[in-house]
Formats: C-alpha cells, sequence, structure tokens
C-alpha cells in the first residue's frame, strides 16, 4: 500500500481526482446494480422479460452511445462531459429506486446507461492528455482504484440492503450528486483533442474509422473482453456446478480474489513488464495467461456440499481459484499497456472518440461472445464434455494472442505522431 500511495501522490492534482472519483463511481454503480435484477423479480414482482428489458436498455444505451460521448469529449471538452453523466446517474438511480411502472424504469436504466457513455471516454482521455509520457503508469493506478470500487461497492449495496433497496439508490444518487459538485469546484476545464483536418461530427467519425491500425486493434482485443467477462458468467456457473448448495458464496469470493490481484499487484506487475517488454508484447503475454487461465478448470473436479471435508473442498475449489487468479493477473497486465496504445494509435488526436468507437466495439463482442459462450456451454453439457467450454475459452485466448502479435509484428501497432500538448498541473 506504500508504493500505491507514493505512486499515488506523485501524478498532479486533476490525476489524483480523477482516481478518486472512479473509486467512487464504481462503488456506487456496484452497490446497485447487482441487485437490481432481484429488486425487479422479487420486490416489485416483475416478469423476467420485463427485467430483461430493463437491463438490456442500460447495457445498450451505455454501449451504443460510447461513440456519441467520446465525440462529445473532444468537441465539447472533458469537464462537461463527465459532469453531465454524473447528473444523469443522480437522475437515474434515484428513478430506480422508487418508481414501479415499466415506463419509468426503462427511463431510468436509460439514463444509467447513456451516463456511462459520456463520462466514460472523457474520463479516460482527460487522464491520458494529463499523464503524458507516464500514461502506463497514470492507468495501472488507475486500474486499482477502479477495481478497488467493484470490490466495495457490493459489500455496501449489500449492507444497505438490510435497510431497503431505495436506500441503496439513494445513497448511490448522493455519492454522484456529491462527484458533480467537487468536479464542479475542483476538476480544471480541459479541452479535448480535436481532428488534425478541418470539418464536422461525421467528419471526425471518417477520421476514427478509417484510421485501420486501430480498428484492427480493436477487433484483435475483442476476445481478451470476452475472457475477461467470464468472471460474471461461465466461472459463477461452474461455482454453483461444484459447490451447488454454497454457489453464490463461492461466487462471492471469486469477484473478491479477481479484484484483489488488481488492488494488491497491479503496480508491481505493471513495472515487472515494463522493465522486460514492449508494449506490444506486454499485451500479447498478458492475454495468452488469460487463455491459459481456463486450463486448470479442464481437471474435472467432483461437486462437493456442506458435509465435504476440507480437502475435499479445497480439491474442487482450487482450480477455480486457480483461473480466477491467472485470468485477475492477465487483465492486469493487459490494461495499461491496452489505454496506452488506444491513444498511440489515435495519434493523440480526438482520443475520446477513439476510446468510445473502442468501449462500443468491446462491448459487442461481449454480448456476442456471451451467447457464443452460453451456447457452447450448453452443447457441452448435453454432450456430457463439460471441459469443451473451457478449451474453447483458452483457445479465444491463444487466438486473441496471436491476432495482436500479428499486428505488432506487421508494424500496425507502431505508435502514430502526436501532437505537443501543454500539460498543466494543479
Amino acid at each position: 500500500m506504500n508504493s500505491l500511495a507514493a505512486q499515488f501522490r506523485s501524478f498532479n492534482g486533476c490525476i489524483r481526482l480523477l482516481m478518486v472519483q472512479q473509486f467512487t463511481i464504481n462503488t456506487a454503480f456496484y452497490m446497485l446494480m447487482p441487485y437490481l435484477a432481484v429488486h425487479l423479480a422479487n420486490g416489485l414482482g416483475m416478469a423476467a422479460w420485463a427485467v430483461g428489458l430493463v437491463l438490456g436498455v442500460r447495457n445498450f444505451t451505455q454501449q451504443g452511445m460510447f461513440l456519441v460521448g467520446g465525440t462529445l469529449a473532444d468537441r465539447l471538452g472533458y469537464k462537461p462531459l463527465i459532469m453531465a453523466g454524473c447528473v444523469l446517474r443522480t437522475i437515474g438511480f434515484g428513478l430506480l429506486g422508487f418508481v414501479d411502472s415499466l415506463p419509468a424504469l426503462v427511463v431510468a436504466s436509460a439514463a444509467t446507461g447513456f451516463a456511462g457513455a459520456l463520462f466514460n471516454p472523457a474520463v479516460r482521455a482527460y487522464l491520458a492528455q494529463e499523464a503524458g509520457a507516464r500514461r502506463v503508469e497514470a492507468f495501472a493506478t488507475f486500474n486499482v482504484f477502479y477495481q478497488a470500487g467493484m470490490f466495495v461497492g457490493p459489500l455496501v449495496g449489500l449492507a444497505l440492503l438490510t435497510a431497503d433497496f431505495g436506500l441503496v439508490c439513494s445513497v448511490a444518487a448522493v455519492l454522484f450528486l456529491a462527484l458533480t459538485v467537487i468536479q464542479f469546484r475542483m476538476l480544471p476545464d480541459r479541452e479535448g483533442t480535436p481532428s488534425a483536418e478541418p470539418g464536422g461530427v461525421l467528419a471526425d467519425w471518417r477520421t476514427v474509422v478509417h484510421n485501420r491500425p486501430f480498428l484492427l486493434f480493436s477487433a484483435a482485443m475483442i476476445g481478451s473482453y470476452v475472457l475477461s467477462f467470464q468472471v460474471y458468467l461461465a466461472l459463477p456457473l461452474q461455482a454453483h456446478r461444484v459447490a451447488r448448495d454454497s454457489g453464490d458464496a463461492v461466487t462471492t469470493a471469486l469477484f473478491a480474489l479477481s479484484a484483489a490481484v488488481a488492488v494488491v499487484g497491479q503496480l508491481k506487475i505493471t513495472a515487472w513488464a515494463r522493465a522486460r517488454w514492449t508494449s506490444q508484447r506486454a499485451i500479447v503475454y498478458g492475454i495468452a495467461v488469460m487463455g491459459v487461465a481456463f486450463v486448470p478448470l479442464l481437471v474435472g473436479p467432483g461437486t462437493v456440499a456442506g458435509g465435504s471435508s476440507v480437502m475435499g473442498w479445497g480439491m474442487a475449489l482450487a482450480p477455480l481459484f486457480a483461473a480466477v487468479a491467472l485470468l485477475g493477473l492477465g487483465t492486469a497486465v493487459v490494461y495499461p499497456f491496452e489505454m496506452d496504445t488506444v491513444v498511440s494509435l489515435a495519434g493523440g488526436r480526438l482520443v475520446a472518440t477513439h476510446y468510445g468507437l473502442y468501449n462500443t466495439v468491446s462491448g459487442l463482442g461481449i454480448t456476442l461472445g456471451n451467447l457464443a459462450t452460453g451456447a457452447v456451454w450448453d452443447a457441452a453439457e448435453r454432450m456430457g464434455h463439460p471441459e469443451l467450454t473451457w478449451w474453447a475459452l483458452a483457445a479465444t485466448g491463444a487466438l486473441c494472442a496471436g491476432c495482436v502479435g500479428l499486428l505488432a509484428r506487421s508494424g500496425r501497432l507502431t505508435a502514430r505522431s502526436e501532437p505537443e500538448l501543454a500539460v498543466v498541473t494543479s
């Protein structure tokens, strides 16, 4: 923790505020969202299709509008978009706790999703601009705060749920409102990074879409996002398969381990990788580790119950925890270098727009990847060969790492020249 504190203090005030802000954003978001489906189904008695609609609208509005949010950030500046996103989250979360009609819930869900599309690209572009040559270090530290918020949020939400779901929503909304006030008073204005070519929004989009190395990198990285998302899909399913009576408790432990790897190890992992590899090689090796993470699950575990011995529990759960630890390790290796590469391929121009399109591509990839993973899971179950799911995910990691490696060797991931930007410390 001393190294984290020292690293945190080494950045200017803007970067420190962005990091604390991201911790707060994730805490507020994850104290509410994991429990929303249960509230809608059990608390409000909504049908499963209605619950799926409310949750789906949030995901669709966020993933589908990232490009718009990034473009607005480059044109209007980063601070207005960050504040607008936090205001929308305040409204959306406030509504979720106190409305019970489907139309109102859909509106609230759409507001929370669009909010993420507004501030996510802006925050990352702002961080990249402020960090300058220290982008990799900044994104590594940023990820520590990001993951810490994901860990703390559900615990706070679970504690508040003992009172009322409305209280959870109210506290989350207040946190976003407080962030808005703090940003207004303390976050300096920073202009976006415009295109070198004159023109309107469509011209900006053409510039990004015609950036072939960036598009190829975005497509190649889809597999890494599909793999990292399995901590929410295939690994919880496996936890319930192995520990049928304690699947929820095991899943919670898996989430905790995943966050702990990043919170405890991120800075050391990044420093170790930077000392030995180029950014491109670090991404390739990190994705390869993410694929290897599913190999321990090929060892067919038995099932355990409350009466099983400690050794029985350990042998059954060891592959799961090994998989999560390796997946967290690989993700920690990849993330800061990946974020830096997006800026490099953008040439330091239209950075928020590039992040917006990158997030949209990865979000759509996760959706399709989850459908494919679910289909493979069901087919493997029917055939009596559950290990096929893990082979498929391991192969996805190998393919993704191979694609990024090919792009690197062909020179397509070479950094483009960036404009000189004055960085103001605060």
